[in-house]
């Protein structure tokens, strides 16, 4: 089955260009001049006159039917990488969960119970580390075999996923052994735990109360922190959902010292603020995710942060939970709010708007949505590129049509969005995985099963 694309701008992460797409079977053949192909060279013929056609987006940071304070996640790996799709992004790097007590190869085996067969994209894992011990620093070694090259810690949730400086320094040393990189959740959670403590103490118990009791300088501290244990260890580091300005002088100073440090934000930081947790009765809560939203000034920060490159990926943490059941879990405690907000549709949409309001240029907008998070994560060239021989995860994106994002239209498997009512330029047109068009004007033809895992290698970044 050959489709070809033509009298389209093809963006890559170095510009623009007019340029025809022939896809053969599940890979690009050729990307050629206007003209240079036949339309009956292919099956299929896609007039993109007027269309960006650009990589499908990688988002590396989703939680799909995530435990989390006695719920899960509501999207399944069905239902979140079909919205995914709907929103341009063709490939999902998820994290399999070590609950305290199991094994790293029993999480990864259950992750894929889970996901295989059952998503409608290509996916692949990182693996949260939760219990550090000498068995699960030998079964890193087995995980990156595996294709599962990232390890995620937590400085945060004391009891759950909280692993020490001790105990981190140990996975440093062995992500430096076998090449691996160690993933960051950089807050200070032993004394965020005080604060919300306190906080509910007074009788402080509303959603933003969230925000309050995790303020900026604890994730500032929890990254510095982070950082001069992987100078000590020579470990690669990745700092995940970067929020705060503080946080990211830290990332700009180690990366300025030549350190492989590299960290990502979420659409959500650049566009909400603490004013959406304060926001009255208990409408807070759908926006209680951790790190929480800031003030808006840190969006300033941020936004120069991936221009700059200090900010090199924009992924979603997309970790949905519905308002009118879930959420109300921590009606009378914020702090029993499960954490986490949908997004996995939106986020090239949204970072479009950056170009659009001229924050980004298209070419980075390709680097940070696509082309970065497959070098970071072992996924270039086959994936996060346009290019002969790469898989053909393609997008057609009209930079000139206009959505009103809401829950009455996405289709991410929660009741509520986090960005209800915002008008946005620009749209997904036709989305196609490795070589299928999943996504067109007529609707959604992909299906649960298309997606193959993706055993990566390890990070292209590396000094």
């Amino acid at each position: 089955m050959r489709t070809l694309i033509k009298n389209g701008t093809v963006l890559s992460a170095t510009g623009a260009s007019a340029a025809d797409v022939l896809v053969d079977g599940e890979t690009i053949a050729a990307v050629a001049r206007p003209g240079v192909f036949a339309d009956d060279a292919a099956d299929t013929v896609l007039d993109a006159a007027g269309r960006y056609v650009l990589p499908g987006g990688i988002d590396a940071h989703t939680h799909m039917e995530m435990p989390f304070g006695g719920t899960f996640s509501h999207d399944t790996f069905a239902t979140g990488t079909t919205a995914a799709a709907w929103g341009g992004t063709t490939t999902i790097i998820d994290f399999a969960v070590q609950a305290k007590g199991t094994s790293l190869l029993s999480t990864m085996d259950k992750w894929h119970e889970k996901a295989d067969g059952n998503c409608a994209i290509d996916y692949g894992f990182h693996m949260i580390v939760s219990d550090v011990n000498d068995t699960t620093l030998k079964e890193m070694e087995s995980c990156v075999s595996a294709g599962v090259s990232s390890f995620k810690m937590f400085m945060a949730y004391p009891g759950v996923f909280y692993s020490t400086d001790g105990e981190i320094l140990l996975a440093m040393q062995k992500a430096r052994d076998t090449g691996s990189t160690i993933m960051m959740h950089a807050e200070n959670g032993i004394a965020i735990d005080e604060l919300a403590a306190q906080a509910v103490a007074a009788g402080r118990t509303d959603p933003v109360q969230h925000g309050l009791t995790r303020p900026p300088e604890l994730e500032g501290e929890a990254t510095h922190r982070a950082i001069r244990l992987a100078k000590v260890t020579g470990a690669p580091l990745y700092i995940v959902h970067l929020s705060a300005a503080q946080a990211l002088a830290e990332v700009a100073a180690a990366r300025g010292e030549g350190q492989n440090v590299f960290a990502e934000t979420c659409p959500q930081y650049l566009y909400l603020s603490i004013e959406d947790l304060a926001k009255p009765g208990f409408e807070g809560a759908k926006y209680v995710a951790s790190p929480p939203l800031r003030e808006k000034h840190h969006q300033t920060d941020l936004w120069r942060g991936l221009r700059t490159n200090d900010l090199s990926v924009v992924s979603t943490d997309h970790c949905p939970f519905c308002f009118n059941d879930q959420k109300q879990l921590g009606a009378n405690d914020f702090r029993a709010i499960p954490n986490g907000m949908p997004g996995v549709e939106h986020r090239m949409d949204l970072l479009h708007q950056g170009v659009v309001a001229g924050e980004l240029s298209l070419a980075r907008w390709v680097e940070t949505c696509a082309t970065t998070p497959a070098r970071m994560f072992g996924l270039y060239p086959r994936k996060g590129v346009i290019a002969p021989g790469s898989d053909a995860d393609i997008v057609i994106y009209d930079p000139k049509a206009t959505q009103t994002l809401s829950a009455d239209t996405h289709h991410m498997n929660v009741d509520y969005s986090a960005y209800e009512g915002l008008e946005i330029t620009g749209k997904v047109e036709t989305v196609l995985s490795r070589g299928r068009v999943v996504v067109s004007p007529d609707g959604f033809s992909g299906s649960t099963g298309h997606g193959k895992f993706l055993s990566r290698d390890l990070c292209q970044y590396l000094n």
